[in-house]
């Protein structure tokens, strides 16, 4: 067998892929580097960094095996690539049959070229036709096994030498959500000391008995209180906004989901009750666990609903308790709720205290439902069934992105 063709290349064997990566990784700091200062510190950090993941990773090729076809057409042939058994004159070509298989692909034909970490020395020589690889057999009147057998080396090569470059990619998109977030931070944490902004970035808030050392709103008893479109930061300057520290938000949602708990376990004692009933025995249970400020409690309600926890006269944690009502109710709770938050990371939680009786269809339309919501960012995780973690954003700014966690409870009637 003898592969032909004169203007074709070996398949991937042209670039040196460690380079290319590199560059790549190196494109994605400058990328974040370019950025104003306004845009990096005010720019919700999780949205960009899925627009840089999608802006940057390197999709492997698809290689299609199932789709092969042949074709044939008779090419002059130089007697220089016949074998020593034909008699022929140099110089002269000869007319030969020449079989041509078309391997059709998905993805960027330049990383055709590319030489993975690991590859073979004997790469076949390939052209691109449209979506197509295409390479040659002449038919140096070799059987049908014969031919057979050679293409199938040829495209089994092909693919070998792409599952080793496709490894070497899916191992470098991995990294990239690592990369870009150890880069962004680093930018925005020289930033906020170059501007003396390093303070004043959380709430005091602690768990009864224990000392914060870092500074987080006074609340005294624990102190509480198909690429992804770049997001658009309209904000100019930055100012340090107060937050609860993430394990305080933790702990709060561990006890509320607790006690959620109990009255599952007792419904016969907790069906029948009103919403601020059980919104005022969970705050009965939350608040011996946290200390806030001297001047007052630690948890504040506000309306029959809700519990929350404020600094500055501002939320910077809020609860809202209602009966499930169905999607249309879920949906416009949420829009009550972050209408009282203001500012970026804040924290939040909704209960729902469900009294239907098929309560696993109630979860299935609460988890598809929130989704709707127009301030919708994204799904976190599942603490467990009924208990779920979600992104949204305040009103009006996708950049302020707040925390909410949504848990269910069944107390039938």
């Amino acid at each position: 067998m003898r592969t032909f063709r004169r203007d074709g290349f070996h398949a991937f064997s042209e670039y040196d892929g460690y380079s290319m990566i590199e560059s790549q990784k190196s494109a994605v700091t400058q990328e974040i580097n370019r950025q104003n200062d306004d845009y990096i510190l005010n720019v919700n950090k999780e949205e960009y960094i899925q627009h840089l993941i999608s802006k940057f990773r390197i999709e492997p090729l698809e290689i299609h095996k199932d789709q092969l076809s042949v074709s044939s057409h008779e090419e002059q042939i130089p007697a220089e690539m016949h074998s020593n058994d034909y008699m022929m004159d140099r110089g002269t070509s000869y007319a030969r049959d020449v079989i041509q298989f078309h391997l059709p692909f998905t993805g960027d034909e330049q990383l055709l070229k590319v030489r993975a970490s690991s590859y073979s020395m004997s790469a076949p020589l390939i052209t691109i036709e449209g979506n197509c690889i295409c390479f040659k057999i002449i038919n140096f009147n070799l059987t049908p096994e014969r031919i057979k057998q050679d293409s199938d080396n040829t495209i089994n090569s092909i693919i070998s030498q792409n599952t080793y470059l496709e490894k070497d990619l899916n191992n470098f998109n991995s990294t990239i959500e690592a990369l870009a977030t150890q880069a962004l931070d680093s930018r925005k944490q020289k930033l906020l000391q170059k501007n003396d902004l390093m303070s004043a970035l959380g709430v005091p808030v602690r768990q009864a008995g224990n000392t914060s050392s870092t500074f987080s709103v006074p609340t005294q008893r624990t102190k509480a209180i198909a690429e992804k479109p770049k997001p658009t930061v309209v904000e100019k300057g930055y100012t340090p906004e107060p937050t609860i520290d993430n394990t305080i938000y933790v702990q709060i949602l561990k006890i509320i989901h607790d006690v959620g708990k109990q009255f599952e376990r007792l419904p016969s004692t907790y069906s029948g009750k009103e919403e601020e009933h059980l919104r005022d025995h969970i705050l009965l249970i939350l608040e011996p666990n946290f200390e806030g400020s001297a001047t007052g409690e630690t948890f504040n309600k506000s309306g029959k609903t809700d519990i929350l926890l404020r600094h500055e006269g501002k939320n910077v944690f809020i609860a809202e308790l209602k009966f499930w009502h169905g999607q249309k109710g879920l949906l416009e709770t949420i829009t009550q709720l972050l209408g009282y938050l203001t500012w970026r990371d804040s924290k939040s939680a909704i209960v729902m205290f469900v009294k239907n009786k098929n309560f696993s269809t109630v979860l299935d339309t609460a988890t598809e439902a929130i989704k709707e919501h127009p301030n919708y960012l994204g799904f976190v995780i599942e603490e467990e069934e009924g208990w779920y973690h979600y992104r949204f954003h305040i009103n009006d700014d996708e950049n302020r992105e707040v925390k909410l966690s949504l848990m269910l409870f069944h107390i039938p009637e």
